[in-house]
């Protein structure tokens, strides 16, 4: 068990740094280049998530193996559910709400929290957990 908190509290570290890259992106794109929000979740999002594969496959998961179609289709299926559920909470609470874009998108992060550390977990690096199996 203390493997598993171990590793969930490097996927938080790693979804921090993911989050940072996100928001950052976001923020630019919103307030420099005048992209509405909607327009930059995606690739806001897209930063974020290249970023995520990368740390969580070499640092959380621990995966040694080469990357593989199978590994890649399975991440951005997670990622594309992540994305979905980001994105409806954006919109829901930024424009149906009300929400200033920015408070939209920190909501939108909770929201996509729980649906990417179960994929990754249980679908996406799964020989890497079964390498690295709970005590």
């Amino acid at each position: 068990m203390k493997r598993e908190w171990w590793r969930m509290a490097k996927f938080a570290l790693v979804g921090g740094l993911n989050t940072g890259v996100d928001f950052a992106v976001f923020v630019l794109l919103v307030y420099a280049f005048a992209l509405p929000p909607a327009g930059a979740q995606p690739i806001s999002y897209a930063c974020g998530v290249l970023n995520s594969y990368w740390w969580n496959r070499k640092w959380t998961f621990r995966s040694s193996s080469r990357a593989h179609a199978a590994e890649l289709v399975r991440f951005a299926a997670v990622n594309g559910l992540s994305f979905l559920a980001a994105s409806a909470v954006l919109v829901g609470l930024g424009q149906g709400a009300g929400w200033s874009p920015l408070t939209a998108k920190l909501a939108s992060i909770a929201a996509s929290l729980a649906v990417n550390y179960a994929g990754s977990r249980w679908w996406v690096f799964r020989e890497a957990r079964q390498r690295h199996p709970l005590p």
